[in-house]
């Protein structure tokens, strides 16, 4: 296949996610909806981050598997594994990091920009929550468009295709979980922010079906998925705290439920598909 080609296959997979942002611009604001929405979002997380763990220790259990019979198998079990552990905490970490800066940098501004608790502080609390989700599912992202990109230059074509269906699937589910943390704020997203938002969580997807029609590298992808892990984990810590205070039992269970079963169901597509 063609880069374009390649790289059109990625671009059908990850703009999907567009298709879940709209939801960003609900105006009508109810705690009741806030807390369903935001249980939602952590349900498919809770997904994300099980789908995320799974294919990133597959390399791992391959090599630790073959360790018993080759020295060489243990030392990369060994270096598989630290990769794992280092990539998880640096994607946790990094973004404990930066949000810790930005509320610092939020609590030096004048005042003029309104109390802790005016619209616009709301509005960025939530805008930042969107954008950490984003950073997350584009890690996430990236390692998808790996397979994909690995797939197609193999000439695998119809695997690619399904790859390109399902993780589409996923991306659309995605989109909803991004801005789930702005539909009903006070201040509306505007449409330029739900782009920017929509090219952080779909356009890696684009980059990593490039790369991977280059080269194959199992390392590189176990590595964005553990970031992808580490960011999300503290995503959806972030969350349960929203949703502590939202304090809507019912909505958070049912929300919870229905985020994680539209993330299995996408994934039980692809599986029925023989990927």
């Amino acid at each position: 296949m063609t880069p374009g080609a390649i790289a059109a296959l990625g671009a059908l997979a990850g703009l999907t996610i567009f298709l879940g942002l709209p939801i960003g611009r609900i105006r009508r604001r109810s705690l009741g909806l806030s807390a369903l929405l935001n249980a939602v979002t952590i349900g498919v997380l809770l997904f994300l981050l099980w789908d995320v763990i799974t294919h990133a220790i597959e390399p791992i259990d391959a090599a630790v598997a073959s360790s018993t019979h080759d020295a060489v198998s243990l030392w990369k079990a060994v270096g598989f594994t630290a990769v794992f552990f280092v990539a998880i905490a640096i994607g946790l970490l990094s973004l404990v990091a930066y949000d810790r800066s930005m509320k610092k940098r939020a609590a030096l501004e004048p005042h003029a920009s309104g109390t802790p608790r005016s619209p616009l502080r709301l509005h960025e609390q939530a805008s930042r929550t969107a954008f950490l989700i984003a950073v997350g599912i584009g890690l996430h992202n990236f390692s998808e468009g790996l397979a994909i990109g690995q797939s197609a230059v193999s000439g695998q074509i119809s695997l690619a295709v399904v790859l390109v269906v399902g993780f589409g699937l996923h991306n659309a589910t995605e989109g909803f979980g991004i801005t789930a943390p702005l539909a009903g704020d006070q201040v509306r997203p505007s449409w330029t922010q739900l782009a920017i938002l929509g090219v952080i969580g779909g356009g890696p997807t684009v980059v990593g079906t490039l790369l991977g029609s280059v080269f194959v590298s199992d390392i590189v992808s176990l590595a964005f998925l553990a970031l992808a892990a580490g960011s999300i984990i503290y995503v959806i810590i972030q969350l349960i705290g929203v949703a502590m205070k939202l304090a809507r039992g019912t909505a958070l269970h049912v929300g919870l439920l229905a985020g994680l079963f539209a993330g299995f169901v996408t994934d039980f597509i692809v599986t029925a598909a023989g990927v």
